[in-house]
């Protein structure tokens, strides 16, 4: 206690306490209101907007309901007299798919899958009149399954996941359990890629009963690339694993003249702790095509020019993105409404932009412009933001910083048992490229919100790498400062049932009041935040 004490003296001393309020910010944070974010939300997130899918019909009436809010507010349309910043934008979906064995044509989506991420803009082609099985696909310590082997010019088939050499584990259950399985399946891919394997098929258990969602996520409109030089030259040159996925029953059928079962090599490795390497005889053939097609996609502007001659070339950005997961194949509920990810964020943006807009109507308007952002593709990888960081409409070096607001409107499933539930939020990246920025924002918070502002997602060992998973980072990759309000992941993350309903609507106010007085404070102050440390996080 005493350590808080002293803490907060110094701070205090320093400046960087609760101040006065200024009764002209608080007077047109009145927009900011639980009534207003209903308004709003209750549009976003409805049945009708079809769950907001980037290239879909929802995401573009999304696109258009956002594009109206900022027009009726007096906001300039910044991009060539548009709201809308066109994103590049296509898709590379499989035109074709096809896997025989012994001649005879198998069923996509039933016996085995093609995922387009595995198949380059060229397409593959093999074929072979045997199979090299290499059990695990493994070469670690004693155990190497490709002792004795030369994999080049083979079709080789390996599980797609396991190690005989360690005791059975349980099924990965959280974030960095499922980003370690897949990196290890990565490397067995690798490995055969790189030693010129001429196709690989891997035996995978989960396609034995493939849901109507997965069926639907496999047969989708394929892998969502953002058509910027560097992706197009990598897209270009990249090799890729030639891979078939397969059912159990598939697998079986392909060992079948050879006597042997997938069960039964399973057993026959694990039993004896050594590999099963050997040679099956079966005709295999696959061949994958890939077809591009463009992607109608959009970020939509706001834009506030300041009021000061001497600072309004300074911008401040405020985002979010309002894009979501769309529609889904199965359930009663086929819709994604993300009424949490991100339509309370995308709200939060619409109110602080009327707010702004009527303090600057009332001659009021902040002295530094201020761009209202809300940006598409955020679910896809993030790349609305991206999009614009690499084709910003105003200079980046005159971008004094990004204020992103991704989910603000719910409890997080680690905060559900403790006392503060409404009175918290998680601010990220505050402090990653200036110090005082995050004094800014806590000064903020003292003199106006009192929210409980919890850092635990600017741990570098975060093991949810949340840092990297918002359209804030696409600032901070270039040396802005960046806040990211968040309220944590809960039950229905990513589900359905993230729905209108279950919002916690004063509670999304109340976050959105803390960006809007952090922004006022910003886009008022004499000197813009300073940039004075190097953000030592991990790259992405």
């Amino acid at each position: 206690m005493r350590k808080q004490i002293v803490y907060t003296s110094l701070a205090l001393l320093l400046g960087f306490g609760a101040c006065a309020q200024d009764k002209t910010a608080i007077k047109f944070s009145q927009s900011i209101s639980k009534d207003n974010a209903y308004k709003h939300l209750s549009v976003l997130a409805s049945d009708e907007y079809e769950g907001r899918e980037t290239g879909k019909k929802g995401a573009w009436m999304a696109a258009d309901y956002i594009r109206t809010q900022f027009k009726s507010l007096g906001l300039t349309a910044p991009v060539n007299g548009s709201y809308f910043q066109p994103v590049g934008l296509a898709t590379y979906s499989l035109s074709q798919t096809v896997f025989t064995l012994n001649g005879t044509p198998l069923e996509s989506m039933k016996d085995f899958v093609i995922q387009p991420n595995n198949v380059g803009l060229k397409g593959f082609t093999f074929n072979a009149s045997e199979v090299l099985f290499a059990g695990y696909g493994l070469n670690k310590g004693e155990y190497n399954d490709y002792a004795g082997q030369n994999v080049s010019g083979k079709v080789v088939m390996i599980f797609a996941s396991g190690d005989p050499t360690q005791k059975a584990a349980a099924a990965p259950a959280d974030r960095a359990a499922m980003r370690k399985a897949m990196a290890e399946r990565q490397a067995k891919l690798s490995y055969l890629m790189d030693n010129n394997a001429a196709g690989i098929i891997l035996i995978d258990p989960a396609l034995d009963n493939i849901s109507p969602e997965m069926k639907a996520r496999y047969a989708g409109s394929g892998q969502m690339v953002l058509l910027k030089a560097a992706n197009v030259e990598r897209m270009q040159n990249q090799k890729l694993p030639n891979v078939v996925s397969v059912n159990t029953a598939t697998a079986n059928q392909i060992l079948k003249a050879s006597g042997l079962t997938v069960d039964a090599l399973q057993q026959q490795i694990t039993s004896a702790g050594k590999p099963a390497t050997r040679v099956i005889k079966a005709d295999v053939s696959a061949s994958a095509m890939k077809k591009e097609e463009k992607v109608r996609a959009e970020n939509v502007l706001g834009f506030l020019e300041g009021s000061d001659p001497k600072l309004k070339s300074e911008i401040l950005v405020i985002s979010a993105h309002y894009d979501h997961e769309g529609l889904t194949a199965s359930g009663d509920d086929k819709v994604f409404n993300g009424a949490d990810d991100d339509g309370s964020g995308t709200t939060g943006v619409i109110m602080m932009a009327e707010a702004f807009a009527k303090a600057k109507k009332a001659g009021k308007g902040p002295k530094r412009s201020i761009l209202f952002m809300t940006v598409v593709g955020e679910e896809k990888g993030l790349l609305g933001s991206d999009w614009y960081s690499e084709n910003p409409v105003f200079p980046l070096k005159n971008t004094i910083a990004d204020l992103n607001i991704d989910m603000i409107g719910r409890t997080g499933t680690e905060y559900q048992t403790r006392p503060d539930s409404t009175n918290y939020v998680y601010v990220i990246g505050s402090d990653k490229l200036s110090t005082e920025l995050r004094q800014i924002s806590e000064t903020a918070n003292k003199t106006y919100t009192k929210l409980h502002l919890d850092y635990k997602f600017d741990d570098p060992n975060d093991t949810e790498r949340i840092y990297y998973r918002s359209d804030h980072y696409n600032f901070a990759k270039h040396g802005i400062p960046i806040i990211f309000y968040f309220n944590g992941v809960h039950e229905d993350y990513h589900k359905a049932s993230d729905e209108i309903g279950k919002i916690n609507f004063p509670l999304l106010a109340k976050r959105a009041q803390l960006a809007y007085y952090t922004a006022w404070e910003l886009a008022n102050r004499a000197t813009r935040p300073v940039v004075d440390k190097t953000d030592t996080t991990p790259a992405r």
